[in-house]
């Protein structure tokens, strides 16, 4: 087919707004799934992504139109994840297409990541066609949509799709402005092989699947082809399209949208963003935008059980095969014993992969508090990455710590403002500037160390907004802070699990908060045990567990006073020794509890 019968688009949207509804209504208009095929969240296939409404890996689909002007178009969509933690993955998705549809909620207006979304499009060039959905829902506010559309996104009124995707009403239209408004795919003058990699897939009877978008030239089965970024050379066993299942064709040629199956083995063998080139006749240098997958977010994850140590080990690497972006290293620790540090992209990606862990291979496990990726430079001069506490230096070995920091774009209510900066305050950020969306609406602009906003950021502000507030992030460098390291000791011995890296002001806080857990979830010894939060040699923060108490007397049932001293004088001898040489065995179950329920 001619390119100037094709189009490339992704949809774009905030979480909930319908883009996956969208979807499903694009491909029964069109023919391209039957009546039997039918199914909500088509394109979903993970039953995570049904039960979280969220897209989590992303999945192309080509359908075929007959517009009003009589002309078969052959339509590439680009679905794309619908979370901040792969933005870089939604820019490489848009980096493949030429137009983006930006869902807007009729009821909900303008968020936080419909904004990110947009400039993200709008960075790559893409023509956006607006759609304002679930106009059938009682609260839907058309006026108001419209109003922040042309305030906020800066575009006309008239440009807006009304659509509701749950009743199909206005698909047809949308399917019309995607075919006059988004321009075909650009020919280039050298025809050379150009596909860029936007996503990938392992299957396990055909090795790494590859999604691409052949920009310029043509890949047939049989050809030789070169990867930039891994400069490895492969074979192409098969090419084909999505409809949306995998159907095998002849060639792929400039414009299209579809997958390449060559010779690989593991998802690391192909980088997303990457570009597919011909060994014969190569082009000179990549598309532009490749860059590495780094993991932002590290926690250890344990097996609850030790003897499944072993399973769980084949279970990430089966993950691993095909998920690029998470990485694992084994490490032990004196309390959980053996088990991995794991990196990942924030914090819905840890949230997934623990979650696949234990659904799809039944392990039972344990998570340590979530940190980041710290800078350090000792004072000999040498710079060292730190993603665990364990392995940080002494304090007088360091010269600085920079901390990881995110620009948040975050949308609330006017009401709630004043609640917000004080969060955000709390939270050792700053803010940057508020910006009025509309009559009811403002959006803060701020900067927030990525560690502060790892476990609850987020619940506290949609608590404190009654739902209504939403976030966005982008990362933002590094900075210098006031950082050290905080141990949990029990009974005088550090507890590695509990280690964690922190800011000094909110290390008292931090420390008498955990201490006061561990006091509930701790079995009573026949001694008293202390559990101390402490920074190096000082202690900073202490609770008492006391001893359990047994009565010795009460065998005595009469004779002298001195029989019942003499008891308790050689009871006091025994406590004193057991506190010299006791130990406190912590169960499995408190370290679940407080890591669970503390995260």
């Amino acid at each position: 087919m001619s390119t100037n019968l094709t189009r490339n688009f992704s949809i774009i949207a905030h979480i909930d707004h319908g883009k996956t509804t969208l979807s499903d209504r694009l491909l029964e208009y069109t023919n391209t799934i039957s009546d039997r095929q039918k199914q909500d969240q088509l394109l979903d296939a993970m039953d995570l992504e049904r039960e979280k409404g969220i897209t989590i890996k992303s999945h192309p689909v080509t359908m075929h139109y007959r517009a009003k002007d009589g002309k078969t178009y052959k339509l590439n969509l680009l679905d794309t994840p619908g979370h901040v933690d792969f933005s870089y993955e939604v820019s490489r998705s848009l980096a493949a297409c030429e137009g983006a549809i930006l869902i807007v909620d009729a009821a909900q207006g303008v968020e936080a990541q419909t904004l990110a979304n947009m400039h993200l499009a709008m960075d790559q060039g893409l023509t956006i066609v607006p759609v304002i959905n679930k106009i059938d829902l009682p609260s839907a506010n058309l006026p108001g949509v419209y109003r922040q559309l042309e305030d906020v996104v800066c575009i006309p009124r008239e440009e807006a799709i009304k659509a509701s995707a749950k009743t199909g009403v206005g698909i047809e239209d949308i399917l019309e402005a995607i075919v006059t408004r988004m321009p075909p795919p650009r020919e280039s003058e050298d025809n050379l092989l150009r596909a860029l990699v936007f996503d990938s897939v392992y299957d396990a009877y055909r090795g790494v699947v590859s999604y691409v978008r052949v920009v310029s030239g043509q890949v047939k089965r049989g050809m030789r082809v070169r990867l930039f970024a891994t400069d490895e050379t492969y074979e192409v066993k098969e090419v084909g399209v999505f409809t949306p299942k995998m159907q095998r064709t002849d060639t792929l040629e400039t414009g299209d949208v579809g997958y390449i199956i060559a010779n690989m083995k593991s998802a690391a063998d192909v980088k997303i963003g990457d570009t597919y080139t011909d060994t014969a006749n190569p082009c000179k240098e990549p598309l532009a935008g490749f860059k590495e997958i780094h993991p932002m977010v590290f926690s250890g994850i344990y097996p609850v059980d030790s003897s499944d140590f072993e399973a769980l080990k084949a279970a990430m690497a089966k993950l691993q095969i095909n998920d690029a972006a998470f990485t694992y290293s084994a490490e032990s620790s004196i309390a959980l014993g053996f088990g991995f540090r794991c990196g990942f992209l924030g914090l819905l990606h840890m949230e997934i992969i623990q979650e696949r862990l234990r659904r799809e291979f039944n392990m039972d496990v344990i998570s340590t508090y979530p940190s980041v990726i710290y800078e350090v430079t000792r004072t000999d001069g040498e710079e060292m990455l730190v993603d665990n506490p364990s392995i940080l230096p002494e304090p007088q070995e360091i010269q600085e710590i920079r901390e990881p920091l995110v620009r948040v774009f975050i949308m609330i209510p006017g009401d709630y403002i004043g609640d917000v900066m004080q969060l955000i305050l709390e939270k050792r950020g700053a803010v940057e500037h508020t910006e009025t969306i509309d009559d009811t609406r403002v959006m803060i602009t701020g900067t927030l160390p990525l560690a502060e906003i790892l476990v609850d950021f987020n619940d506290k502000l949609k608590s404190m907004t009654r739902g209504y507030g939403s976030m966005d992030y982008e990362h933002a460098g590094y900075r210098a802070a006031n950082l050290i390291k905080m141990d949990m000791m029990i009974a005088g011995e550090p507890v590695d699990a509990f280690s964690m890296i922190v800011h000094r002001d909110k290390a008292e806080s931090r420390g008498r908060e955990l201490a006061t857990k561990l006091k509930d979830v701790i079995p009573k010894q026949l001694f008293t045990v202390a559990i101390q939060a402490c920074i190096g040699g000082k202690i900073i923060a202490r609770e008492s567990i006391s001893a359990m108490r047994k009565n010795v007397t009460a065998k005595c049932y009469g004779g002298d006073v001195t029989r019942k001293r003499k008891l308790l004088e050689k009871q006091k001898e025994g406590k004193k020794r057991m506190k010299a040489i006791g130990r406190v065995n912590i169960p499995q179950e408190a370290f679940i509890r407080v890591l669970k329920s503390g995260d």
